[in-house]
This record gives C-alpha cells, structure tokens and sequence, in this order.
C-alpha cells in the first residue's frame, strides 16, 4: 500500500482551496481535489484562532494519526486539506476520527 505524504506548500493549499470541493461538520471543513498521481497527499491548517501552540499541534497530530490509521479506506490519488474549526478545541481521539471519517463519507471518497 502507498503511504500518502504531506501538503507542505503553500500553493498546493491554495489549490485545493480553489478547485477543490468543501464540505463540513462541527469540528472540521474538508476540501478535497484530484491529484493526478497515485497517493494521496493530507494537509491540516490550524489557525492560531484556535489556541496556541500546544493546542494547535495536538490537534494536528490527532487528524494525522487518525488519517494514518485509516488510510487503507480512502480513494488515492488525492489532495485532501482538513482545516480545523474552534470547536475542535478538547475534542477526544474518537470524536475527532469520527468527524473525519464523516466528512470523506460526506465527499465519498472511502472505498466501502
């Protein structure tokens, strides 16, 4: 199975945004668009809104591990962007991989 790399630049966050489609739940707004290759490529944005330093990268490994872990699920080849909302802030390993896994439903990009 291929492993899926992070979005790092800030242009392939500002091109998902444009021609990717936007979809939402209480904790997260995910955007998602094709890629053109064979893996899937994850991005988290965080705002600083959302808390500080601590709060913010906790919240970002929590989306990534839950990603990792159900990686096997998602369609490849695409570019996925999970910016995290406030109301994130506490959330628990179940609830944020819950809201996650329901917004690729929302998009279908699961394969089940």
């Amino acid at each position: 199975m291929e492993f899926s790399e992070g979005l790092k630049k800030n242009e392939d966050f500002r091109s998902v945004y444009r021609s990717g489609k936007k979809m939402a739940n209480r904790l997260f707004v995910m955007y998602v668009s094709e890629n053109g290759t064979e893996r899937n490529r994850l991005g988290v944005s965080v705002s600083k809104k959302t808390g500080n330093s601590v709060v913010r990268h906790r919240l970002k490994r929590l989306i990534k591990e839950n990603y990792r872990r159900n990686e096997a699920v998602f369609n490849s080849g695409l570019d996925i962007v999970v910016v995290v909302k406030q109301n994130a802030v506490g959330a628990t390993y179940a609830e944020t991989e819950s809201a996650l896994l329901h917004l690729a439903k929302l998009h279908h990009i699961t394969r089940a």
